[in-house]
């Protein structure tokens, strides 16, 4: 069963699942976290994969079925070593009342500092490992310090190839659930391109197929409008200067064609950026444009860009 509370807007809290067998996962993924809530007992978790595959979910269902008490700390809003320290150890040093088992829940923790938060972690874990399980999410492995890895169970949110139709097909019966539970009418076609599109993304599935529902109705109108809508999203960060989310931004749209966009972000210079900025806006899209075709890693050719642009022009 999917839980929905009628107390929260948002559908992916609303119908977040509350049981690993709710969870769209593939199998093997799946069985490998019913083994250990069969076990009663959780390890300290590192679940790593893309932005929106569910780890959260996840660990809270895996916290949920074996009756835990837990706290979440998002790792790219509260990174400050003492915050860390004074919420861990306040809720890690206490025995649950009812003597549940207590798990720490860091989501985003490779935000953290390697040099400085996480080998503080590793300290934590050590201390507070009798009373209480640590689980990490991230959305890159690699940006994990080493000891934290050795201290955990790693689990890594892949779907391969063979699993991958199977498992979008039940998060395309997942949504036209949502959907109809919750009123709206919805061409099928319209929404199985919505999940393709962002696939494995669940959480930004959700959020398209809500803020396209407020009409009442999902058709083959809101395609048109998906992307010149993300792209004034991101126009909005960069004018905030919120580097943290435009970093988000990114990663959600890794399948976009970064050429693309510095031609979108070119063809809009008048209109966002002020005159005195547009020089420097043009020289920045141009190196970047050049870099596209050579570099290994297109994504964090695409930040760079970003990051320069926020950091040397001023937007409207």
């Amino acid at each position: 069963m999917i839980d929905s509370r009628d107390d929260q807007f948002l559908w992916v809290e609303k119908y977040r699942p509350q049981k690993i067998d709710d969870c769209v996962l593939p199998e093997s993924l799946k069985n490998t976290f019913k083994q250990y809530i069969q076990q009663g007992e959780l390890p300290h978790f590192l679940l790593s994969g893309t932005a929106g595959i569910g780890k959260t979910t996840v660990a809270k269902a895996l916290c949920n079925e074996i009756g835990a008490e837990y706290i979440m700390i998002n790792g790219s809003e509260e990174s400050g070593i003492d915050t860390l320290r004074v919420k861990i150890k306040g809720f890690a040093s206490t025995v649950s009342l009812t003597d549940s088992p207590k798990v720490v829940i860091i989501d985003e923790a490779d935000y953290l500092q390697a040099n400085s938060t996480q080998p503080a972690l590793r300290s934590f874990i050590e201390e507070f490992s009798a009373n209480c399980r640590f689980i990490f999410t991230c959305n890159f492995k690699n940006r994990i310090i080493e000891p934290l890895h050795s201290r955990c169970a790693v689990i890594d949110f892949k779907i391969d190839n063979k699993d991958k139709q199977e498992t979008a097909a039940a998060f395309y019966k997942r949504a036209t659930q949502i959907l109809k539970q919750e009123g709206v009418e919805f061409d099928p076609k319209v929404v199985v391109e919505v999940v393709m599109k962002h696939f494995p993304d669940y959480r930004r599935i959700l959020n398209e197929l809500q803020r396209y529902s407020v009409s009442g109705k999902i058709d083959s109108g809101i395609l048109v409008n998906v992307s010149q809508e993300s792209f004034k999203e991101l126009v909005k960060l960069m004018s905030q200067k919120e580097f943290n989310e435009v970093r988000k931004w990114v990663g959600k749209n890794s399948d976009m064609d970064s050429v693309s966009l510095f031609r979108e972000l070119y063809d809009s210079a008048n209109s966002l950026i002020e005159p005195s900025s547009i020089p420097q806006l043009v020289i920045t899209l141009a190196e970047y444009q050049y870099k596209a075709a050579f570099v290994a890693d297109h994504e964090l050719n695409t930040m760079a860009a970003l990051t320069e642009i926020m950091a040397n022009c001023k937007f409207k």
